[in-house]
């Protein structure tokens, strides 16, 4: 998709992908022939830079043909850089500015707290974002309502846009704990504890959950990982053998 698209952000949908797809084949109480269904449980991709990995595994679960994502970043194609919402069945939320996608979450936790719904509400944030001031407001909001229906997912794959991320958001764990939040740390590579973990949500009662999915940027792609030109530059003809080679080497 990003070599057909001439799109960036590769390694950013890469670094999610095993999150997106233990998500979706696992956790989230959804059914693909029934979209619109009330009592779903939402996804939003707070981090929508890397809606590749997204639109690919909506496709993977059903969602929509996998034709479909041949239309990404195309003109009048269905899938944009960014997720624009009900441009195909199952996403439901514009994101891509980021620090916002929280805030949403929130509010559709409370909406489903208030309405007597019993859908949950996940959020998968970038680590990057979590230096937005409205990420920290929504976890305040959250932590104080005793939002137990809210899961966020934090990226933390150790890059911004503009280099290493850690300096200034550790420790992470403890600062979503002093608002309100139950926490756990996990490889976010690792389908078994992935699994496990979102098996788990909600950690405690009356406390929103976090988890810290400890990722690499580029993931599966030697010469993308932790390499930050990936976040900028779409993949060349030679690039793309590189890459497909590697990972259907992996797989077999």
């Amino acid at each position: 998709m990003a070599h057909a698209g001439r799109t960036p952000h590769v390694a950013s949908a890469l670094s999610c992908a095993d999150v997106l797809a233990a998500l979706y084949f696992g956790a989230l109480r959804i059914d693909p022939s029934t979209p619109e269904d009330e009592e779903r449980d939402r996804f939003i991709l707070s981090k929508g830079h890397g809606c590749m990995a997204l639109y690919a595994t909506l496709a993977e679960r059903g969602f929509f043909p996998e034709e479909v994502l041949e239309e990404y970043a195309r003109d009048g194609g269905r899938l944009a850089e960014h997720p624009s919402p009900r441009c195909v069945p199952g996403l439901d939320a514009a994101t891509g500015s980021l620090g916002h996608g929280l805030s949403l979450g929130a509010g559709l936790a409370l909406a489903a707290k208030i309405q007597e719904q019993s859908f949950r509400v996940f959020v998968l944030l970038s680590d990057a974002e979590c230096a937005e001031g409205s990420v920290w407001e929504a976890a305040l909001f959250a932590g104080s309502r005793g939002l137990d229906n809210l899961v966020a997912i934090v990226d933390f794959n150790k890059w911004s846009a503009m280099g290493r991320t850690g300096s200034y958001l550790e420790p992470l764990a403890d600062k979503w704990k002093a608002f309100g939040w139950s926490c756990t740390e996990i490889d976010g590579h690792d389908a078994d504890a992935l699994g496990a973990t979102f098996a788990r949500v909600p950690f405690e009662p009356s406390r929103p959950a976090v988890i810290i999915a400890h990722t690499i940027k580029g993931k599966g792609v030697s010469f993308m990982e932790n390499n930050l030109e990936w976040h900028y530059r779409p993949p060349n003809d030679n690039d793309l053998k590189q890459a497909l080679e590697e990972i259907e080497g992996r797989e077999s």
